[in-house]
């Protein structure tokens, strides 16, 4: 005899609720690192965009080096024309981005804007979800996603003149807003003994 649905949601969701509450220290303490890195990267936003778009740079190229490394190994292997394609790929998108930062800010804005919407659409899903499965501040999620979507719209109503300070300071706005969706949800979740 098979469970009925309702049974297993009810199981699923007390097994959820009990993993948010023996990890509540964990979601708290990524909160507050990221609503700290956020506010820094809100309070000197050029610098910010900077180093991500040289950061980016940089995980591109060693990506790019590794893939060639392990696929001139395994050249025998299925697929290796695309394999080597692609880490020459993550090669030259870091270069660009290491030999001209600024053009890279440009890029990785409009990359931003493009993100901040599938994010947003994403959160606000997956708030909505929350909301079935677990009561305890999912309105702090969605209130995430929405926030996404309008930093999506602020970029393309800058454009061009906003690209000097808006990576670092919508990169920043952002994880301000995830860094307290998290406390708030760990928060609720130290509260809310299975």
């Amino acid at each position: 005899m098979l469970p009925s649905q309702s049974s297993i949601d009810t199981k699923l969701s007390a097994a959820l609720q009990k993993a948010m509450y023996d990890h509540w220290r964990l979601f708290l303490a990524e909160g507050i690192i990221l609503a700290l890195l956020g506010l820094g990267a809100v309070i000197v936003p050029p610098l910010a965009g900077l180093v991500s778009t040289i950061f980016l740079g940089w995980l591109f190229l060693i990506a790019g080096i590794f893939g060639l490394l392990f696929t001139l190994r395994a050249r025998q292997a299925p697929g290796v024309l695309w394999s080597a394609l692609s880490a020459v790929l993550a090669l030259v998108a870091g270069g660009l981005l290491l030999w001209n930062p600024l053009q890279g800010l440009v890029t990785l804005t409009y990359v931003l804007t493009a993100f901040f919407i599938a994010d947003g659409i994403l959160t606000i899903v997956l708030a909505i979800a929350h909301r079935r499965d677990l009561s305890g501040r999912w309105e702090w999620m969605l209130v995430n996603g929405v926030i996404d979507l309008i930093l999506a719209g602020i970029i393309i109503s800058g454009f061009p003149g906003s690209i000097a300070w808006v990576l670092g300071l919508l990169v920043g706005i952002d994880m301000m807003f995830g860094g307290a969706a998290l406390i708030a949800m760990a928060l609720d979740a130290r509260k809310a003994a299975p």
